[in-house]
């Protein structure tokens, strides 16, 4: 298929785009590259638009241009923090571009999405682990956006029966590209295990862990890390899926849990050194555990998790950070 991937120059984007190659597929990145890397375009050498998700009028001549058949939507604002502090810029960003997306599509006439949700739909979970009839309670502007975008997705394909979508709701991205060739690189960059990473390498003088006192098997709050690649295969079966199964709403995730201290140590032992970690109170807002049932993905899409193993995963992303110790070259 061709596949427009918005947001496709970031993290999980970039990691899709490749994968989609692989798989045969014809992708097409599209990215203001406001957070994403242009050395992304570089190294997968594929199309690419520079332009803003909500220019209409360049929007809908690339997906003319290209024939699309599929968009797939990364292009998101994803601080939890930031978000509490910039509430309008979160709902202006992740919400009304995303409905300019829509129209967009529409007036292209390409009538397929799979859109990047997350776990953080369903706020502090009334049970572990989280499948996806729970209540949806988001606790920050960032879980609201994403969660209000799924119901505007649910009510435009009430009203157009040609358009079909996937909601994916992921867990913790974790990880780098099996074969080293792309990298997790934010700025700031928050993730536990890239924190953990530069910290061993010395770009930061300490980590910060926040509380100890939870009530998990060592104190420290639970995670479901998922190799980003397990990620780029979910939202590729969703998309050869759509006409079969819609709407897809899936939790993506291991089915297992690891803590902070865990991770921490399986760093440690990935890196073969210490790391400087500084132990402080807990942080406001911040769940006890959280991991997925991801049954309903198994069932859907015939997916599950291959890379299930902190050591995996983090040995993934030690040897890109070990050759990228600051990231793609700003």
């Amino acid at each position: 298929m061709n596949v427009l991937v918005a947001g496709g120059a970031g993290y999980i984007g970039s990691h899709t785009v490749k994968c989609l190659l692989e798989a045969g597929h014809k992708p097409v990145i599209y990215d203001n590259l406001c957070r994403g890397h242009g050395e992304v375009v570089d190294i997968l050498k594929v199309p690419a638009v520079i332009a803003e998700l909500d220019d209409s009028d360049t929007l809908v001549s690339t997906l003319q241009q290209y024939k699309i058949d599929t968009v797939m939507h990364f292009a998101a604002f994803a601080y939890v923090g930031e978000s509490v502090k910039q509430p309008v810029k979160y709902y202006a960003n992740n919400v009304g571009t995303t409905i300019r997306v829509l129209q967009s599509m529409a007036e292209a006439g390409v009538h397929r999405l799979v859109f990047s949700s997350t776990c953080a739909v369903y706020g502090d979970p009334e049970r572990v682990p989280i499948t996806e009839d729970q209540k949806k309670s988001p606790v920050s502007p960032y879980g609201r956006s994403k969660w209000m975008v799924e119901q505007v997705l649910a009510d435009h394909a009430q009203a157009d029966k040609h358009f079909h979508y996937a909601a994916l709701r992921y867990f913790n991205a974790a990880g780098c590209a099996m074969d080293s060739k792309l990298g997790e690189d934010h700025d700031p960059e928050t993730h536990l295990i890239p924190v953990a990473l530069q910290t061993v390498l010395g770009l930061q003088r300490q980590m910060q862990v926040f509380g100890t006192d939870y009530p998990t098997r060592d104190g420290t709050n639970i995670r479901d890390y998922i190799h980003v690649e397990d990620l780029a295969d979910a939202h590729i079966r969703a998309m050869e899926k759509l006409e079969i199964s819609h709407p897809i709403l899936c939790n993506l995730g291991t089915g297992r849990g690891f803590s902070v201290k865990e991770i921490i140590a399986t760093v440690e032992k990935v890196a073969g050194k210490k790391l400087n970690a500084v132990y402080g109170p807990r942080r406001p807002g911040d769940a006890i555990a959280l991991y997925a049932n991801p049954a309903r993905a198994k069932e859907l899409l015939g997916w599950e998790a291959k890379y299930k193993d902190p050591q995996t995963i983090i040995a993934s992303a030690w040897k890109w950070f070990e050759k990228n110790p600051k990231g793609y070259e700003r």
